[in-house]
């Protein structure tokens, strides 16, 4: 089928898609959701079964990572197959992989040599652990990078061992970090002229995300262990138990601190020389945290989301999924949003977390079948039917 723009943003750009599993396809989905012509790059089936580089087509996994695409299948390692690759590499701006590093020298799909076909090419590249160095050639998985980039030293109640977190986030952040890096050299493209490449990984992603963390270790030497559900330096920033549950409760400085204590009926608690500072409170905060929790437990969640919020305490519920979905604010904001799916019919998938004005991002179609779109992209190279023919029988496409 022809392009059909999730959003006018970006839909003057062309994307040649080779990515695979997550950190790649959440790369290229950003690029996809805001309007670019992608152009999903397949194995032809007979060459690699569905599934056998991550979520097969038929899961809620794919369907949501997979929309507002276009597929071609190429056999890469054909020569002919390459060469209607570097075809089409001179109609794009941006080729999005996240194969091992030294795969795209072997396929010959390196910087240098998309570059000298078109050199406004920009190549984005993900891999586990970089481009080069020591680790450069391990396979990267989300959770080893979560290992290896600190985040599972931190995670989870102390005492009880290294945790990972309930989402891939290192495969995600550097998708997302990808996609920024490409919008990035799109803009400076503008001025140059001229493409690049550019690579992130599993490792650096991680690492950026400790965020404050990293900070105070490579400014103070302080080196954090697990807080499980309190926050390493607010208190008392936790999870509260209620009469009929849990709340998350966040006293951040001394004016919340203030209004938290004359909401729970304690306003003589600021005076407490225990409690008087923050770093009294880190200090005595397992007493603290006991003492609190005496008193959630007296009323619902719901009571306290309403008396604490009114008193201009940070605070909300604890939702399962269903209950996040379900939420009045949620739907509101239109989180999740409807797509027609070859693989389960009208249903929604998540819709992109940024709105704008004038160019909002919409998903027009579902995850293409294998190839669905040789036929339409070989004849806008040029190729007739009996190409086309000569090459299915070739299982080059």
């Amino acid at each position: 089928m022809p392009h059909r723009p999730a959003s006018d943003a970006l839909s003057h750009f062309r994307v040649l898609d080779l990515t695979r599993v997550r950190s790649g396809p959440t790369a290229v989905r950003q690029l996809a959701d805001w309007g670019a012509d992608v152009i999903k790059i397949e194995q032809p089936a007979i060459l690699e079964a569905d599934g056998a580089l991550g979520a097969g087509r038929n899961t809620a996994d794919f369907q949501n990572l997979q929309r507002n695409k276009r597929s071609l299948t190429l056999n890469l390692k054909d020569a002919d197959g390459l060469g209607i690759f570097l075809r089409l590499v001179k109609t794009a701006d941006v080729v999005v992989e996240n194969f091992r590093p030294d795969v795209k020298q072997r396929l010959g799909l390196d910087y240098e040599s998309l570059r000298s076909v078109n050199p406004r090419i920009i190549l984005a590249s993900i891999s586990g652990f970089g481009q080069d160095g020591p680790y450069a050639k391990r396979p990267g998985f989300d959770q080893i990078a979560q290992g290896m980039g600190g985040l599972m030293s931190i995670t989870g109640e102390p005492g009880r061992g290294p945790m990972r977190v309930g989402i891939p986030i290192a495969d995600l952040t550097a998708g997302l970090f990808c996609a920024l890096g490409i919008l990035t050299a799109l803009l400076e493209r503008e001025k140059s002229g001229e493409g690049q490449w550019l690579h992130t990984s599993l490792l650096q992603a991680q690492a950026f995300m400790l965020d404050f963390q990293a900070a105070r270790y490579l400014m103070e030497g302080d080196t954090a262990g697990q807080a499980g559900n309190e926050h390493p330096t607010s208190v008392p920033t936790n999870r509260y138990q209620t009469a009929d549950g849990a709340i998350n409760i966040a006293v951040a400085g001394e004016v919340i601190w203030q209004r938290f204590c004359n909401a729970i009926g304690k306003a003589e608690w600021p005076n407490d020389p225990a409690y008087r500072s923050n770093a009294d409170r880190k200090a005595n905060r397992q007493e603290l945290n006991v003492r609190i929790e005496a008193i959630t437990m007296t009323k619902t969640s719901a009571e306290w989301v309403d008396l604490l919020l009114e008193a201009g305490v940070p605070c909300g519920p604890i939702y399962r999924i269903d209950e996040m979905f379900a939420d009045p604010q949620v739907q509101h904001l239109e989180v999740a949003e409807r797509m027609d799916s070859d693989a389960f019919g009208e249903t929604k998938a998540l819709a992109q977390p940024i709105r704008m004005a004038r160019t909002p991002s919409r998903i027009t179609s579902s995850p293409p079948g294998r190839g669905a779109d040789n036929d339409e992209l070989l004849k806008e190279l040029g190729l007739c039917e009996a190409e086309i023919d000569a090459l299915r029988t070739r299982s080059v496409i």
